[in-house]
């Protein structure tokens, strides 16, 4: 069979959407871990960018720190966290938001430091308070650059995510680790589709959310 006759297959399969290890049920799963993530993710490498990125300090240790956590093997730290602290949501997690938080962190950095200077020494000039500044001046035009961070994190969480199901845990990871132990490529096949589809619905959610939020004014220049 070719992996399109495998992807019929599966999807074919009416028990494929019923109970506890449906389609439904698993994607429920896998959003619900990728959200979690991204959420940790977002709440540590935000503020931080924001805050350094505004006032152009520490541009060199976020880069190490940056370069240190896309070096680190998720695989690998699931495996060492759950020696440490047992099967469950965090040896999950620790992974996943360490390889979301990097992204997060420089292009939000990068994103504050490539606002044009001009304005910002206005507002300064104007007696505006620097968080006024960061959130009303420099916010709106770093937009794009920071929801673009935001879009690779997810990408990359969603991904990865599969690693849950490698210690017991849900996702759409179940049907490829299930799949792979049990020799049914057809699910593992699935599973993987799945994931793909999933990642460009991420990408077509974010395509959507810069439409919305980021001003037509910043979208042109």
């Amino acid at each position: 069979m070719n992996v399109l006759n495998f992807v019929n297959a599966f999807f074919s399969d009416s028990a494929h959407w019923q109970g506890y290890d449906g389609i439904p049920a698993r994607l429920g799963e896998h959003v619900r871990y990728t959200l979690e993530a991204l959420a940790l993710a977002a709440a540590i490498g935000l503020p931080i960018g924001l805050v350094t990125g505004h006032y152009g300090l520490g541009g060199n240790a976020l880069s190490l720190v940056a370069t240190a956590g896309r070096a680190l093997p998720s695989f690998g730290l699931l495996v060492l966290m759950t020696t440490l602290l047992g099967f469950g949501m965090l040896p999950v997690m620790i992974p996943l938001v360490v390889l979301a938080v990097p992204p997060i962190l420089v292009t939000t950095y990068e994103a504050m430091r490539s606002v044009d200077p001009s304005p910002v020494d206005a507002a300064r000039g104007m007696g505006m308070h620097e968080s006024r500044i960061l959130f009303q001046v420099e916010l709106p035009v770093a937009l794009p650059l920071i929801l673009s961070g935001l879009r690779s994190a997810a990408i990359q969480i969603v991904s990865t995510a599969t690693i849950a199901a490698y210690v017991s845990l849900g996702g759409l990871g179940r049907y490829i680790v299930d799949g792979l132990y049990q020799r049914n490529y057809e699910k593992v096949v699935g599973g993987a589709t799945l994931v793909a589809a999933l990642a460009l619905v991420t990408l077509a959610l974010f395509w959507a959310l810069a439409r919305a939020a980021v001003s037509p004014g910043v979208r042109r220049s």
